[in-house]
């Protein structure tokens, strides 16, 4: 409930990072014209990058088993190159923006984990 007595407006997923936001009191009078979870993801947005790692998730994941993973490592190499190391977040934040539009599911030792909390080594698989 928020202080007015009403209930609290469902979560959102941030537009840059896919993340899950939370409905916070500041975001009171504008909730439904929030798309970002922090002044970083606001100013990072989403790049062309960004767009290519989500296509490269889901060419490689179309080339694949139904029930096959990917790691995000693959998708930066793809997009990268030699330089796929710093693209190993972008990636990350690419696959939470495909598990928040219902594309893939993300799991950690095969079991499917909240990718807003997730830490350490993840792979990508298409949604169930």
């Amino acid at each position: 409930m928020t202080r007015s007595g009403s209930p609290t407006p469902p979560p959102k997923t941030c537009a840059s990072c896919g993340r899950e936001m939370q409905w916070r009191a500041k975001w009171a009078k504008n909730w439904d014209e929030v798309r970002y979870c922090s002044d970083a993801c606001r100013r990072r947005g989403i790049r062309p990058v960004d767009e290519r790692l989500a296509a490269s998730i889901r060419e490689l994941l179309a080339a694949r088993a139904a029930d096959a993973t990917i790691c995000p490592s693959e998708a930066a190499r793809a997009v990268g190159g030699d330089d796929w190391r710093d693209l190993m977040e972008p990636a990350r934040r690419a696959a939470r923006r495909l598990v928040a539009d219902g594309e893939v599911e993300i799991t950690q030792r095969g079991v499917v984990v909240d990718p807003s909390t997730a830490r350490g080594p993840i792979r990508i698989r298409r949604a169930r």
